[in-house]
């Protein structure tokens, strides 16, 4: 079955980076449609990122310019690359590969934690 892991999350300070990976077992990463998400205790979970199978990618607006989107094809992993970090970034991401036809998500990893502090 797929299965879809992700890395990288921990505490940071305001300002700081992270790089977040999502590293996929049967399901090629290169051939498909991949998002990052977030969710927040009481928040619905939104969706931070997508990359489609030409290469185009869209963000959330309070991330657009601090986010980055990005595939290793020979790694079969997803990457979000995480800069200028503020506290309002603090929530469990998500990783999820997506219906390429409706931009849906169809598998889940099991998240990871990020944390920013002031």
């Amino acid at each position: 079955q797929v299965e879809l892991v992700e890395s990288g999350g921990g505490s940071v300070q305001a300002g700081g980076s992270l790089r977040l990976s999502c590293a996929a077992s049967k399901y090629a990463v290169s051939r498909s449609c991949m998002g990052w998400y977030r969710q927040g205790p009481g928040k619905e979970r939104e969706r931070v990122a997508a990359m489609f199978t030409l290469g185009g990618t869209t963000y959330a607006d309070s991330v657009k310019g601090r986010f980055a989107i990005s595939k290793d094809s020979a790694k079969n992993t997803l990457y979000l690359q995480m800069n200028s970090l503020k506290p309002a970034d603090t929530d469990m991401y998500y990783c999820a590969a997506l219906s390429c036809s409706t931009g849906y998500p169809m598998f889940w990893g099991q998240g990871t934690q990020v944390t920013v502090s002031s």
